[in-house]
């Protein structure tokens, strides 16, 4: 999905011009080449024999011990640089600042133009710096063949780079709109609507229309209160401030990361065009209010739950809704929008239970 939603970003705005986190990162060529040993895992490799480069994202918290003490050493906040080693000294052409694991040697470059470290190069030291493939006799033969360049990030690093990059400011814009649903739930738990603006996520990084606004959410709760039934009804309505953004993945990754936020579980939502509600016991939107100020504070983002078992409803009411996709009351009382199949999930007890009751 970032991938797509970053190819309808150039679309529509341009290419995007966005902020990068500076915190040096291996080049893939440093993956491949120099970094064949001292894994904490093997999975890096496979990734990087298989070419799924985007499967290593961040590339810079990657379990290798001269990655992290890259990271370590140019981490997101420059005033906490702590590269005491300096520049490698024999490499003029480039400069390079050393950086030091055990035995690894690592040479980190940075790029000016987005203020990015990569790391370029790395090695062992060996043999008292005599032996041919030591890091720093390594070095040596680059610049002496006035090529070191080679080492610099290429197309696809870049491109990885943007992606992730793409990918990191996604999810704190998920944080984000986790929050806002939050203070949305808050107003609206006792009743009543409330109205929430949300921004593109790359607001700010690309020329947006409307100072950048995506889409306003409404979002309701109606109380229903009989003698034989009650219920706490909840509604949202997902308003695109633009129609180019109407039916965009961008706009559904916001529907599921509201829907989510409000009430995991994926059975319980019924669908009218834009707009969604789902029913609950009295009292539920008040304690989800306090499962979502946990996840806020703990800076998590909440998990999508399908449905995990299958109910019974009455023929009639189902047929309609399987067709429709609204939601229905199963015998144990839970709403559900039956898309799943429901033959490969487990019976609900409750359900089961009433099925069998001899009828009065």
């Amino acid at each position: 999905m970032v991938c797509n939603i970053i190819h309808y970003m150039r679309r529509c705005c341009g290419i995007i011009s966005m902020v990068h986190n500076r915190r040096a990162r291996p080049t893939i060529r440093v993956l491949a080449d120099d970094l064949t040993a001292d894994w904490e895992s093997p999975h890096a490799r496979r990734v990087l024999e298989q070419g799924s480069y985007q499967e290593l994202h961040p590339l810079s918290e990657l379990k290798h011990p001269i990655i992290a003490k890259a990271r370590e050493t140019f981490g997101s906040d420059p005033a906490n640089d702590n590269a005491t080693h300096g520049y490698v000294k024999s490499s003029t052409t480039l400069p390079l600042w050393e950086i030091r694991a055990s035995q690894w040697r690592g040479g980190v470059w940075e790029d000016r133009r987005t203020g990015v470290r990569w790391l370029v190069v790395a090695g062992l030291a060996k043999g008292m710096h005599q032996d041919h493939d030591d890091f720093y006799q390594q070095v040596e033969r680059e610049e002496a063949s006035g090529d070191p360049k080679r080492w610099l990030p290429t197309d696809l690093d870049v491109r990885l780079l943007r992606q992730e990059s793409a990918a990191r400011l996604l999810t704190e814009w998920d944080l984000a709109v986790q929050a806002q649903m939050l203070e949305a739930l808050r107003v609206v738990q006792g009743g009543g609507s409330t109205r929430v603006m949300i921004k593109h996520p790359f607001a700010g990084f690309a020329q947006l229309p409307r100072n950048g606004d995506l889409a306003l959410l409404v979002l309701s709760v109606e109380f229903q209160r009989e003698p034989d039934y009650q219920s706490d009804d909840i509604i949202l309505e997902v308003v695109p401030a633009q129609s180019s953004y109407k039916g965009t993945e961008l706009i559904w990754k916001l529907t599921i990361r509201a829907l989510v936020s409000l009430n995991p579980p994926e059975q319980a939502w019924d669908r009218y065009q834009d707009t969604y509600a789902t029913i609950a016991e009295p009292g539920t939107w008040a304690a989800r209010v306090r499962e979502l100020e946990k996840l806020v504070a703990d800076n998590e983002l909440a998990v999508s739950e399908p449905g995990i078992l299958s109910h019974y409803a009455h023929r009639e009411h189902l047929a309609g809704a399987t067709i429709e996709g609204r939601a229905v009351r199963g015998l144990c009382g839970v709403f559900f929008v039956p898309t799943q199949d429901h033959e490969s999930m487990p019976v609900c007890p409750e359900c089961d239970a009433r099925m069998r009751q001899p009828e009065a």
